[in-house]
């Protein structure tokens, strides 16, 4: 009989494509030596859908009941968009791989009939800006405090509305006319085969989510069979980018409730990382950027750096602002 490895994966269809997605690489190397099944788990953040996120708690609320089938042995890998994980692992768990990151930006999609109207209603003052084929008061849906942060930022002018629900939810929200637009990852899109939907991936100096686009297998520590399995699917480049944005993360003490924005990727002189930190209401910004080796150490360090050059230009009262926030 071929060894078997579970997985567990919470039940919406891109949590589902990620989860069979790692089964398939993983079968697609071991053949006929690995069985690889999926096992659906509900989690707090799928069940509570009347609330934004940062009032029902910051961390665990995707992962909290797939890290307990972990410690109990119920599965032996759980997968993950990896930004749901908070930075410091639960006692016994780590990430044991990751497979090739995705397209890390965020996306704005546009209602079509709002889209048919707003290209001849554009402002002069917003043209070459990705907002700009947005009218003066349209409603944009995001859960992010980040995504709300920089909109404000660019368009003080647009109305933020909360969006909860997996994708093909908060498209239905949109297309019914509930919202002009909403902000969601390029990356859920293309995994499910959504991409059409994308008016505009926003480029620098919008940035995305630490570990956006990355899929986290967790497992238990120590676990070195299951780390033979996912040695061969292992994608160090990825590994290096969000090590520098996680480490960043890390340091400020950040999760959802931070407006920082990070992005890590591979330069001519090292790995080179730039991050955006803002007040809720985007009235203080804070931009910096730096290259650093592109090795495991090197990527942690320039994370770390980072942070410390956000300190040195007045990070400390973004984030005084932030623990102050109702």
């Amino acid at each position: 009989m071929p060894d078997r490895l579970l997985i567990g994966s919470r039940g919406s269809k891109l949590a589902l494509w990620q989860s069979e997605h790692v089964a398939s690489l993983l079968q697609n190397v071991h053949g006929d030596s690995l069985r690889v099944e999926v096992q659906v788990f509900s989690t707090k953040g799928d069940r509570i859908q009347d609330r934004p996120l940062p009032e029902i708690g910051g961390k665990g609320l995707f992962t909290e009941e797939l890290e307990q089938a972990l410690r109990e042995g119920v599965i032996d890998v759980a997968v993950h968009s990896l930004k749901d994980l908070p930075t410091e692992s639960p006692a016994g768990l780590g990430v044991l791989a990751m497979p090739e990151r995705a397209d890390p930006r965020d996306a704005l999609v546009v209602r079509q009939d709002h889209l048919q109207v707003s290209r001849a209603e554009t402002s002069p003052a917003t043209e070459g800006d990705a907002f700009s084929v947005l009218p003066e008061g349209s409603v944009v849906g995001t859960s992010s405090l980040r995504r709300a942060a920089q909109v404000r930022s660019c368009r003080a002018d647009l109305v933020l509305r909360d969006i909860r629900g997996n994708v093909d939810t908060r498209l239905r929200k949109l297309d019914e006319g509930g919202y002009d637009a909403i902000l969601l990852a390029c990356a859920g899109l293309d995994r499910l085969g959504l991409g059409a939907r994308i008016h505009e991936r926003l480029d620098e100096p919008w940035l995305g989510a630490a570990g956006q686009g990355a899929i986290a297998i967790q497992g238990r520590g120590g676990d070195q069979a299951t780390v033979g399995w996912l040695e061969a699917i292992a994608h160090l480049p990825t590994r290096l980018e969000v090590l520098a944005e996680r480490s960043l993360l890390h340091v400020l003490e950040g999760g959802c409730s931070l407006p920082l924005g990070a992005r890590a990727q591979r330069g001519s002189e090292g790995l080179e990382l730039s991050a955006v930190l803002l007040t809720p209401d985007s009235e203080l910004e804070l931009r910096a950027q730096r290259t650093g080796e592109a090795t495991i150490q090197g990527a942690e360090r320039l994370g770390h750096d980072l942070a410390s050059d956000l300190m040195d230009l007045g990070a400390a009262r973004i984030l005084e602002r932030v623990r102050d926030e109702p």
